[in-house]
């Protein structure tokens, strides 16, 4: 089924004029974000900008979606086998066919971050490990100008949903969660409070998108 046929882009943009503004829809569409990795942060984050209207977003990761990720990323059974990239950009499709993604099948290290994302000015980090996490936004900080990147640390476990706050580290850097919770504490990532960090995250973006830092 092709989903153009059943809505017109038209009448996406008058449902998003009418909860958002003229003003507010047309820069979101205008804007581009790039976003690496698409687990729980990630491909949630996703969701969230999509169905802002963020017109353009560069999506990034190596994995397939297992069973084990059902329950707390953006994806169905229907997705398990499939690779990331393509689940999300099927997901996507369904709320907003008129979106631009480019779709990256590569496992992102020091070597390449700067290659992958060099044309990015909005960065989602949204890794696991806290090492990726230090790797990406190192290179990523350390070689490319006038990149910002809003990160997560701390989503893990069932604690109280308000210890996650939004910080802003360095001009270039926004952090998301509660700082302490992470994988490495021994804490398992759960739907709440990950999908919590991802509405931080995803909701700093679209701040920065609108000129608000």
């Amino acid at each position: 089924m092709d989903i153009k046929n059943n809505i017109s882009f038209e009448a996406i943009a008058a449902a998003l004029d009418e909860r958002h503004t003229p003003e507010v829809r047309r820069k979101l569409w205008k804007s581009r974000v790039s976003i690496a990795g698409l687990g729980g942060i990630g491909s949630n984050a996703a969701v969230m900008l999509a169905r802002a209207g963020v017109g353009n977003l560069h999506l990034v990761d190596f994995d397939v979606v297992d069973i084990t990720n059902l329950n707390r990323q953006a994806y169905s059974a229907c997705h398990i086998g499939m690779k990331k990239t393509d689940a999300i950009k099927e997901i996507i499709a369904e709320i907003n066919p008129y979106i631009n993604i480019k779709t990256e099948d590569i496992y992102i290290n020091e070597r390449n971050a700067s290659i992958v994302f060099r044309d990015t000015k909005i960065l989602c980090e949204a890794f696991d490990a806290a090492e990726n996490k230090a790797m990406l936004i190192n290179s990523v900080l350390g070689e490319l100008e006038g990149v910002k990147i809003v990160s997560g640390s701390g989503m893990a476990g069932c604690f109280d949903s308000n210890l996650i706050k939004t910080k802003k580290v360095t001009g270039s850097l926004y952090v998301c969660g509660d700082g302490v919770n992470g994988i490495e504490s021994g804490n398992q990532l759960m739907a709440p409070r990950v999908g919590i960090c991802a509405g931080h995250q995803a909701n700093m973006i679209i701040r920065l998108l609108l000129g608000d830092e």
